[in-house]
């Protein structure tokens, strides 16, 4: 196991030198001068030239590549051209928001789609198993910026149990956790039911069945664990992909997330927070794709044997 780490955390470093390569490629040929962004419009021409200089982005694409990978290596992201502070310390600070609304989200769709899937399984081809579906569906369907506005519509300004924006207590969690969260719910419900459906067809279920043994054993004990590798790669994916992609329900609901704050530097085409935010959430992927290859071995016997 120790040698499969190892060799995971390896591939990481091509992995993150390509991220690397293709955002800073996209934001180098990226239409504007980061200059005048900084100095605005009114500034003189000397000035923009002494800045660009001081910038070095009169340098050829190598040479300001080559600089930008040595300050990675430094975490050093850069400033911010609209706040003046540095990169790193603006990412950092609201990441954290960003992984918990995440890391609640994918909770949640656990909590309701895994139950639901497993039972939609056991009751194959019946009316709970048509009418979960369905609903599952339509879950998946419902675009998530509609959803939040119409939980604050319902619970906020109409009910006025929940605060309609911001953060501060687990009242202001609710409506956003909610809003991916059911999303991701009908997700791992057609993720588990289809990947139970296959395992309790096997042969190993049938002879369990046929030495006697409890159903509720033969389902958690025998198909769950068996069934559980899908359901984990799509759980890391979408985790993952919340990291960066929670933008819409970060905007709505005012959250300061990563997510919203990169779309905020696009506007002001503030490249540094743009190159840091994007590599920040690449790493975060990587290592929990990481993880997910871990548990793997952790829930597969089969597969840990292979690194024996």
């Amino acid at each position: 196991m120790h040698k499969f780490i190892l060799r995971r955390l390896l591939l990481m470093i091509p992995v993150i030198l390509g991220v690397l390569l293709v955002v800073f490629t996209i934001v180098y040929i990226t239409p504007g001068d980061p200059a005048i962004a900084i100095l605005g419009e009114a500034a003189s021409a000397d000035s923009i030239a002494r800045l660009r200089a001081d910038l070095r982005l009169d340098d050829p694409f190598l040479v300001q590549f080559g600089g930008f990978l040595l300050r990675v290596v430094r975490l050093d992201f850069g400033i911010s051209y609209t706040s003046k502070l540095p990169v790193f310390f603006e990412l950092i600070g609201r990441f954290p928001n960003t992984f918990r609304l995440a890391g609640m989200c994918v909770l949640l769709g656990l909590i309701i789609g895994v139950p639901l899937g497993i039972l939609c399984a056991v009751k194959h081809q019946t009316i709970f198993d048509n009418t979960t579906s369905v609903i599952g569906l339509i879950w998946l369907s419902i675009p998530n910026f509609w959803l939040g506005l119409m939980l604050i519509l319902f619970f906020s300004l109409r009910l006025g149990w929940l605060p309609v924006s911001g953060l501060g207590t687990p009242l202001h969690w609710i409506m956003p956790v909610m809003t991916i969260g059911i999303s991701a719910s009908g997700s791992y419900m057609r993720f588990t039911r289809s990947s139970m459906l296959e395992v309790i067809r096997q042969d190993y279920i049938r002879t369990a069945r046929a030495k006697g043994q409890k159903e509720l054993n033969i389902i958690f004990k025998h198909a769950l664990k068996n069934a559980l590798i899908p359901l984990i790669t799509i759980v890391g994916l979408s985790f993952g992909a919340l990291l960066g992609g929670a933008v819409l329900t970060e905007t709505v609901f005012a959250i300061p997330g990563v997510g919203r704050f990169m779309v905020d530097s696009i506007r002001t085409q503030d490249f540094p927070i743009i190159q840091g935010g994007v590599l920040v959430i690449a790493l975060a992927f990587c290592f929990i794709n990481l993880i997910v290859d871990i548990l793997y071995a952790f829930v597969d016997p089969r597969i840990r044997s292979q690194y024996k």
